[in-house]
């Protein structure tokens, strides 16, 4: 997982315990330019995948590639700059009056679909 240094939640003994623990088995990176740690992360032959109210709907996308998802914050999302670094936006769309999930539950949804298409495993 990479986070900025800055805008960010610290790794602090409350972050772990809302982790249930998985904070013990996922590295962190804390890193002070994420749109230059994404471009890194471009040339090492990773997609960017963003996730947006306006995009690719998530269940059209292919997901099956080296990649790493981009979560923004809950209300303002992903910034300019590291939204142009993305080369694929992925949104969860939403029907009624609610236009979004909060951050967390998008991250599990797509991370579910990435870990569901990698595995092979068919949507009924």
């Amino acid at each position: 997982m990479i986070i900025p240094k800055r805008r960010s939640a610290g790794l602090t003994y409350t972050v772990g315990k809302a982790s249930a623990g998985a904070l013990e088995y996922v590295p962190v990176a804390r890193v002070s330019n994420l749109a230059a740690a994404l471009e890194d992360l471009k040339k090492r032959g990773l997609w960017i995948y963003g996730a947006d109210m306006e995009g690719t709907p998530w269940c059209e996308a292919e997901l099956t590639g080296p990649a790493a998802l981009v979560i923004g914050s809950e209300g303002a999302g992903i910034g300019r700059l590291v939204k142009e670094k993305c080369d694929v936006i992925l949104s969860l769309p939403m029907r009624g009056k609610i236009n979004s999930l909060n951050a967390s539950v998008a991250a599990g949804v797509l991370m579910y679909e990435f870990m569901r298409q990698r595995q092979g495993i068919k949507a009924k």
